[in-house]
């Protein structure tokens, strides 16, 4: 073990501070690019904005990501980091609590709303990647296959199948919203995106009890972060 006196030392408590600032200075140009995609879409942005926005160099920027390309592979692939979601007993009631979540993120999380918008656009960097959407068809069928084990689910429902038409669904409402209200009215379209899902996979005794505009958790229905 080096003692603090050490040269040794000393270089070790160097480099690591080094690796520290620069693990500080990716974040904030990976949260300033993911302002200016945001924004502009890919093809609006530009390396310039992005260092602007960042208050960075050039430099900087270069030798965490080598290209425009390269930055939003990145937004993209990290557009969940900030995500959490309501507790509680997995099922057709948690996966709707996360549904409302995911909404009320796509409102108020840049990072998350630009990796979204990239995943839509990824043709315009030579893209053809599901995982973004992988990501949320896994996370989606884990909730209904516990919702068929609680027996919440009709016979014959494909979970699996179930998840990817939800996907695609979500997606194209929070599209439609972004576009019509700025995504003012998301939230209530996907408390109406499920109102019309229900009957197609869920037991009508189930349905009754659900919650799909997530009042009883602001009531404080045992709600905390995971």
């Amino acid at each position: 073990m080096l003692a603090p006196s050490d040269p040794g030392a000393s270089g070790v408590i160097v480099s690591q501070a080094r690796q520290a600032r620069a693990i500080r200075t990716r974040e904030k140009i990976l949260r300033a690019a993911a302002e200016v995609f945001d924004e502009h879409g890919f093809s609006g942005a530009s390396m310039n904005k992005i260092v602007r926005t960042a208050d960075t160099t050039m430099g900087a920027m270069y030798f965490h990501f080598a290209s425009k390309e390269e930055i939003a592979k990145a937004v993209m692939a990290e557009q969940a980091t900030d995500l959490s979601f309501t507790e509680g007993e997995d099922g057709l009631q948690r996966l709707i609590y996360i549904n409302l979540e995911v909404a009320h993120q796509m409102r108020t999380n840049v990072l998350f709303r630009a990796g979204v918008r990239l995943a839509v656009e990824q043709g315009e960097f030579g893209m053809r990647d599901a995982a973004p959407y992988r990501l949320w068809i896994d996370l989606f069928r884990g909730q209904l296959e516990a919702a068929r084990r609680r027996g919440e689910l009709l016979p014959g429902v494909d979970v699996e199948d179930f998840a990817e038409v939800l996907v695609g669904a979500y997606t194209g409402t929070q599209l439609m919203s972004n576009i019509t209200t700025g995504r003012e009215n998301l939230i209530g379209r996907i408390s109406a995106l499920w109102g019309y899902l229900l009957p197609s996979i869920a037991a009508p005794a189930v349905i009754s009890g659900l919650d799909l505009t997530g009042a009883a958790r602001a009531e404080g229905s045992g709600v905390a972060k995971v």
